[in-house]
């Protein structure tokens, strides 16, 4: 009986310290609300700010990826219940995050800067990206995605369920919609210095990387469902912006030809 009120309780703590991360995220990534945020804290030269933020985003991404690998999950399987195995990788994740926020050393130099109307929209747009990153998490499974099913399934004595396919509203759009939101409140900035310029870029390749390995895991899990559903979904671009990137692409090369006295569309009209 205290096992079982054990995990349940290690998964609320896991789940409250995963809240505290994620209510700090926005002003950090935002400039906004917080003390301390991507763009505001202790000076440090350039040098030693590329250097220390490299290896915090790295401490980030090796736990990430090696603790979302089926072989690690396979080993510590031996080690550890599977009710509290989810809240233990949510925890270190998030734990590894608020490092990041506290130790990140910002490099203030400008590289890009918007105002007026396109500012505000870029505000918006970062703003949308949390919201996109929200909705995704419950649209799948909230309690499963961060632990607390797993862990609540001690308190009755049961085995946690496994994961099932499914492929809700934003789901159906693109396949990674929760990456997809954190990619554009990496990015939606109007502001755009060099230390934020570094997170975006280095997460941006880190989150590329490892979705090719988490397709590999969901293949392997679902078989030919995951395979027929990569067929019909994008990964994280909906179609609609392709289709516009690809025609707006076929108008600059069009464009291109004409200048360079190339084949000429006929006039419109009479």
């Amino acid at each position: 009986m205290i096992k079982r009120l054990l995990i349940p309780t290690y998964g609320l703590l896991s789940y409250a310290v995963f809240l505290v991360s994620m209510i700090y995220a926005p002003g950090f990534f935002g400039n906004t609300l917080v003390s301390k945020s991507i763009d505001v804290g202790g000076a440090s030269s350039p040098g030693q700010a590329v250097l220390i933020n490299l290896q915090l985003i790295g401490l980030f991404a090796i736990q990430h990826s090696i603790m979302a690998r089926k072989r690690f999950k396979q080993w510590w399987a031996r080690h550890l219940p599977a009710s509290c195995q989810r809240s233990t990788y949510v925890l270190l994740t998030s734990l590894l995050l608020l490092l990041l926020f506290w130790q990140w050393r910002p490099i203030p130099v400008v590289v890009w800067s918007t105002s007026g109307i396109a500012a505000w929209l870029l505000v918006v747009l970062y703003w949308l990206g949390w919201v996109l990153v929200l909705a995704s998490t419950h649209m799948i499974d909230h309690l499963d995605l961060f632990g607390l099913r797993q862990s609540f399934s001690a308190l009755r004595g049961t085995d946690p369920l496994r994961p099932t396919f499914r492929t809700p509203i934003l789901y159906r759009m693109v396949r990674h919609p929760l990456m997809l939101g954190f990619l554009i409140v990496f990015w939606a900035t109007p502001e755009m210095t060099a230390g934020h310029l570094l997170f975006a870029v280095v997460i941006t390749i880190y989150i590329l990387i490892a979705l090719q390995f988490e397709e590999r895991d969901l293949i392997a899990e679902f078989g030919a469902t995951y395979q027929q559903y990569r067929e019909r979904v994008p990964m994280l671009l909906p179609r609609v912006l392709r289709r516009t990137a690809r025609r707006h692409a076929a108008g600059q090369a069009g464009a291109v030809r004409d200048e360079s006295g190339g084949a000429v569309s006929p006039p419109s009209g009479g």
